[in-house]
């Protein structure tokens, strides 16, 4: 019985997928050429994992960091401005709360994109606790953001907790967390791909959740 649904936000809850081939960008601004498609195939992971796919070792260690920092300020100045929340995703919220279920962010990016995600969505008074890379010394597909947010629910303990996302990455990570992991479509992986990596069901987006509640694992008194 989930008394804690704990969201991934990118792809998610949030339309910024494609928004974050910033990264395509970033790598050519540091002379790197990445295909657009490649490089959107990789997000959900931490840019630390996602770079290990691009670069190689030796320009990891030495310019690995810069390159993070100038994609991320990249993404603020120039793409955050077009990211747009998915359709009823307040409302599935303001449901859960309702259920009487706690909702839970987890999120490889920054605590200050996690905090601004919540404005861009309309939920910043609707979500119980969130977690970020502050949070967590390796980032998805690894499971420390999903350990970090269950460790801070009461009680902390995996029965009690259900993770969605939209990405490979996430099912992966819940997976290694001991939790289960609900996939959504709009991340544009294809479904097959989230449930080879765990999902236990599959939905198109949060609006498709709130329609279905009722009859998804999220549902207070799933089993």
């Amino acid at each position: 019985m989930p008394k804690a649904i704990i969201f991934d936000i990118n792809g998610t809850l949030i339309d910024t997928v494609d928004l974050h081939a910033a990264w395509v960008q970033a790598f050519r601004d540091f002379g790197f050429t990445v295909a657009f498609a490649d490089a959107r195939a990789q997000i959900g992971k931490g840019g630390d994992q996602l770079m290990l796919v691009f670069l190689p070792s030796d320009v990891l260690e030495r310019r690995g960091e810069e390159l993070e920092q100038y994609r991320s300020n990249l993404f603020k100045k120039a793409y955050l401005p077009r990211a747009r929340a998915f359709l009823r995703v307040r409302e599935l919220f303001e449901h859960i709360r309702a259920q009487g279920q706690t909702t839970a962010l987890a999120s490889s990016g920054k605590k200050d994109g996690v905090e601004r995600y919540q404005e861009i969505a309309g939920i910043a008074d609707l979500v119980d606790l969130a977690t970020a890379s502050e949070d967590a010394e390796r980032s998805k597909p690894d499971p420390d953001i999903f350990q970090a947010a269950v460790a801070r629910l009461a009680p902390p303990t995996v029965n009690d907790a259900i993770v969605v996302g939209d990405t490979p990455y996430n099912a992966e990570a819940a997976r290694k967390a001991g939790l289960q992991a609900v996939g959504v479509l709009r991340g544009g992986f294809p479904e097959q791909a989230l449930r080879g990596a765990g999902c236990i069901a599959i939905y198109r987006d949060p609006e498709d959740l709130l329609r279905h509640y009722d009859n998804t694992p999220l549902r207070a008194d799933a089993h």
